[in-house]
């Protein structure tokens, strides 16, 4: 008796300003026509609600240096503090939550197309644990621990296929003008070095036009689906 593997998960990852929102738009259609298809956004939106804070009259530009400040010692061999701390798993939470939510949807039987992918191996923005240079001893200590905990958990669960959008920072800047040029760069650096456990990465050139980057996603995910089925047949 055959058993037959989850709907498939495609993970869709690089910087701001790679093309992400766009692609993943564009591949639901087309893979909704074939199977129910969801898109789940895993990123933890801090950058989008500081960027709204920077909007605010009077006082948002300031708030927003000063966030960004803090977000930035926190990558820092000092680590965050006990308030910093609790911001940072707050988000980690929501991005758990929507984890989840994605995983329940792909139990129902719904292909998954993710926008960014939670991953263990590199700390910071990039979709890894925000806490991981905390210091290990008291209530941030239990915090790091328990976010580490929780991106082991989410990592486990790795795509069938991760797209991954490589773009310049020159790029990036042109695409994303409202990002700091400091934030695009330090995601930049770390695309590359970013594994998902086991997962098959494509790479896509995202600087090419739209057809083409869509042209290159499909041939891939069509290829990951069909050695899927043949193996379930099998």
């Amino acid at each position: 008796m055959n058993s037959y593997p989850l709907a498939p998960l495609i993970a869709v990852v690089g910087c701001d300003g790679s093309g992400k929102s766009t692609v993943t738009q564009a591949l639901q259609e087309w893979m909704d026509a074939r199977m129910p298809t969801r898109i789940c956004h895993l990123g933890k939106q801090s950058g989008n609600i500081g960027r709204q804070i920077a909007r605010l009259p009077l006082l948002g530009g300031r708030l927003d240096k000063s966030i960004h400040a803090k977000a930035q010692k926190a990558q820092t061999e000092k680590g965050p503090g006990l308030l910093a701390a609790l911001v940072i798993y707050a988000f980690s939470m929501r991005r758990v939550r929507r984890f989840r939510r994605m995983m329940r949807l792909r139990a129902e039987g719904n292909a998954i197309i993710a926008d960014r992918f939670p991953q263990l191996g590199v700390p910071g923005p990039m979709d890894g644990p925000g806490l991981a240079n905390a210091r290990q001893t008291g209530l941030v200590g239990m915090l790091a621990r328990a976010e580490r905990r929780r991106y082991a958990a989410m990592a486990a669960c790795s795509p069938d296929l991760v797209l991954r959008l490589n773009v310049s920072l020159e790029v990036a800047v042109v695409r994303k003008p409202d990002h700091r040029i400091s934030s695009l760069a330090r995601k930049i650096a770390d695309v590359p070095l970013l594994t998902f456990e086991d997962a098959p990465i494509v790479e896509i050139d995202a600087e090419q036009p739209l057809e083409d980057v869509l042209a290159q996603a499909m041939a891939a995910i069509t290829l990951r689906v069909e050695c899927t089925e043949h193996r379930v047949a099998a």
